[in-house]
């Protein structure tokens, strides 16, 4: 097991290049699935949930050839291929789940084990099931053994399909199969983020008929075939708002490069509110925390175009270094507030009422031993041992690897004091 040892060594500074996106690359590598011919994805980063897909993808009789100084991953899904992935591996990381559409749509059938990931709330795979049943599969469940199957006899059919809420997960997945099934699929109050656009960018790369994708509503044109290709990942839009928040903690003056502006608005909003300067350059986004006195702000996660869910615990570890009391509101996921625990251990003073936390600010952050909860919670966790007094210990930093690629090699390149040890 290893940890984190962080320290402040004042404001960071310099240049970080953000890497591919980890929720993008996920369901594109999934995707893969739903050709006999080699795919190739670019700009991969370089993370725990991408090798567990990798073995995942392996493991149902694909193939996969890795570069990861490079970022590009080869896969080959030409052979018969299994309809179930392993239980052990599935548990691991819930982007598992992603792999069930595809194999369906190709091969009419489907059995995976109920997917596992951070703990951060119920997250059920009742709206995915929806949908492929609308589209003609027949759902059984194997309770005791905790697995769910999907049948279908021939091909899906398109049909119309309403998500309760604008579940990520449950429209990449639709979306992948539907791009097989016979027929057109319209699915009503879809997730809007950039992760969809990209997949959906790639299936059609890969001859699919997908459009509509960054709106509410995705139509999908069913195709016999689709071939493979060569795809660029987006960045990933959540390592960016965390060093640029990285750069608001310290209070330092960092270029934060390769990014899609659009992609990171609300936190440009809400730095910019707080006193930061972000300014759009021609290589990135500069964000500067050492021009202006930080004040608090109110920030709630929603759905994108929303402030994001993933971005409200690194973004609250700043606002307990601000002058003034700040509101966080989390309406996305119920159980995204363990990290609170832990930043109090630091000093924070966090208090929680109902659905919001309470954030003091002008807090005198202290060293201590503190545990990474879940992904996003051990990124801030560190975000606040770089300016607390003292050493931080943050242990079970495996959340942290699963998602930041690089994560303390960067942070020393703009001047941190992090190193990783093993214990």
């Amino acid at each position: 097991m290893a940890k984190f040892l962080v320290e402040n060594r004042g404001p960071l500074h310099g240049e970080v290049t953000i890497s591919g996106s980890k929720n993008s690359v996920l369901p594109i590598m999934a995707a893969t699935l739903l050709s006999d011919d080699e795919c190739t994805i670019l700009d991969v980063p370089a993370l725990r949930d991408v090798e567990v897909m990798c073995e995942i993808l392996e493991s149902v009789g694909a193939t996969v050839e890795k570069d990861y100084p490079s970022g590009k991953i080869t896969i080959g899904a030409g052979n018969k291929l299994k309809n179930e992935t392993p239980p052990d591996l599935v548990k691991r990381m819930r982007a598992s789940i992603l792999t069930m559409g595809p194999l369906l749509a190709r091969d009419g059938s489907a059995r995976a084990a109920l997917p596992g990931g951070c703990a951060i709330g119920a997250r059920p795979i009742d709206l995915h099931l929806k949908g492929f049943e609308i589209m003609g599969a027949t759902i059984d469940y194997e309770e005791k053994q905790g697995y769910v199957i999907a049948k279908t006899d021939g091909r899906l059919h398109g049909g119309r399909i309403y998500l309760d809420y604008p579940s990520v997960g449950a429209t990449e997945n639709i979306m992948s199969a539907a791009a097989l099934a016979d027929g057109t699929t319209i699915i009503e109050n879809v997730a809007q983020e950039p992760e969809i656009v990209d997949l959906a960018n790639y299936l059609n790369k890969m001859g699919a008929r997908v459009k509509g994708a960054g709106t509410d509503v995705i139509k999908i044109e069913g195709v016999e075939h689709l071939h493979g290709t060569t795809h660029h990942v987006i960045p990933d839009r959540i390592e960016t708002g965390t060093f640029m928040v990285a750069a608001a903690i310290t209070r330092g003056n960092v270029l934060v490069k390769n990014v899609v502006p659009d992609h990171v608005r609300p936190v440009i909003a809400k730095l910019t509110e707080c006193g930061c300067v972000v300014e759009e350059e021609p290589e990135g986004l500069r964000v500067r925390g050492d021009v202006n006195q930080l004040v608090g702000t109110d920030i709630k996660t929603l759905p994108y175009p929303g402030f994001p869910t993933d971005m409200q615990s690194p973004f609250m570890a700043f606002l307990t270094t601000v002058h003034g009391v700040s509101t966080v509101t989390e309406t996305v996921f119920e159980n995204r507030y363990m990290h609170i625990t832990e930043l109090n251990r630091m000093g924070a003073g966090i208090m929680i009422e109902g659905k919001s936390a309470i954030v003091p600010g002008d807090a005198k952050l202290h060293g201590a031993q503190v545990v990474s909860t879940d992904l996003r919670a051990g990124a801030a966790l560190v975000l606040a041992g770089l300016t607390a007094d003292g050493q931080t210990e943050i242990a079970e930093i495996r959340h942290i690897e699963r998602g930041y690629s690089e994560f303390a090699e960067k942070l020393k390149g703009l001047g941190a004091s992090i190193e990783r040890v093993e214990n």
